[in-house]
């Protein structure tokens, strides 16, 4: 980092169906939350940048900056950010970017999604513009399509059961469990997880992430000190389509954002202590364990068989919270403030990817002694 950035306010919105609620409104929620949570006023803000990737689909709703501006009385300058599911955690990227540029002082940064209004069959395609238009979508693929082909195949080079990988939802569902903000607060034994409704073959229905509403946001400041400080922001990418990769059952831009991340705020693995990453679907739970160097490649679900000092996705995760897409890079840096500010760790990682790990994100977060 060029520049001491911190974290001077949050706020979230639940996260589930808000048939009441407009995007404005979420947004709005997310953003009243974030500066009353903070030291400084709606005045203080000085540019706002926001993350939405569906608003056109499922909402006629474009040109978000002007609209997340309006919320403000002066009416800073305002952008919207977009790469797919990792949309929240680039906007967070360029607002540091604008920050240690000097542009900007104090960046408000929105998530927001509104996903429920629309079909799920609308909701499925919208969801494909992450993927390649080409290649992808002519075959008839949807996203837990794509999952299922990298579980299929991963079960096959290294043996991981139908049975072991219910483990990981069940966790996730019982940490959503203590999470007043998450969209299925309900433990699920393991058994019943590979007993809810097949999907794409072998992905049931309880190893996906749901359909969601919601919003979250950060202040992010220079010039404002915090508690909480981010060390390192990085970002990766790679093809849009699995079928241009040698191998699916890795994601290389998790693995390059981690490294480098790693580089920039100069620790190691052992030094991180709590963990949200983009469990998309109970599959990618393994592998991104892996590719983050936690676990080595074919054993990331040993972290789900035993204890770890390094938790993992205790708000939930994408499966359990929710995953209103726009909202998820943001809201994961959201609740490990919460995390490190509870149990005096020292850091924390938020990784979160869009499409099949085409575009990846990495933020280190660092509490002050």
């Amino acid at each position: 980092m060029q520049e001491d950035i911190f974290i001077v306010g949050t706020g979230q919105t639940p996260f589930g169906e808000h048939w009441d609620k407009s995007l404005k409104d979420l947004m709005e929620e997310a953003v009243t939350s974030a500066i009353l949570n903070s030291d400084l006023t709606a005045l203080d803000i000085d540019f706002i940048v926001v993350s939405n990737m569906l608003g056109e689909r499922t909402n006629d709703q474009a040109h978000l900056g002007a609209m997340a501006s309006a919320l403000l009385p002066h009416r800073p300058p305002a952008l919207r950010t977009e790469a797919a599911c990792a949309s929240g955690s680039v906007a967070v990227h360029t607002a540091i970017s604008l920050l240690e540029s000097g542009r900007a002082e104090n960046i408000l940064v929105i998530g927001v999604e509104k996903m429920t209004d629309v079909s799920s069959e609308e909701i499925s395609l919208s969801l494909m513009g992450a993927a390649d238009a080409e290649k992808d979508i002519p075959t008839g693929l949807t996203f837990p399509g794509i999952f299922g082909l990298i579980a299929n195949r991963y079960m096959h080079e290294y043996g991981l059961t139908r049975e072991k990988l219910n483990k990981v939802s069940a966790k996730h569902h019982e940490n959503a469990a203590k999470n007043p903000n998450a969209q299925f607060r309900n433990a699920i034994p393991e058994e019943k997880i590979s007993q809810s409704p097949s999907i794409a073959d072998p992905l049931c229905l309880l190893d996906c992430s749901p359909i969601s509403d919601g919003a979250s946001a950060i202040i992010l400041s220079s010039t404002n000190e915090s508690q909480i400080r981010i060390k390192a922001s990085q970002v990766s990418t790679d093809t849009l389509s699995i079928a241009e990769r040698p191998s699916i059952t890795s994601f290389p831009a998790t693995r390059d954002a981690m490294d480098r991340a790693l580089d920039e705020a100069e620790i190691t693995r052992d030094d991180i202590a709590h963990l949200e990453t983009h469990d998309c679907f109970s599959i990618a739970a393994v592998i991104n364990l892996e590719d983050l160097g936690f676990a080595a490649p074919g054993r990331g679900i040993r972290l789900y068989e035993s204890d770890s000092k390094l938790t993992v996705n205790a708000s939930g995760g994408l499966k359990a919270c929710g995953h209103p897409v726009g909202a998820t890079g943001i809201k994961q840096i959201v609740d490990l403030i919460k995390q490190l500010k509870s149990s005096n760790e020292k850091y924390a990682l938020a990784h979160n990817f869009g499409g099949a790990g085409a575009t990846c994100c990495i933020h280190i977060l660092e509490r002050a002694s």
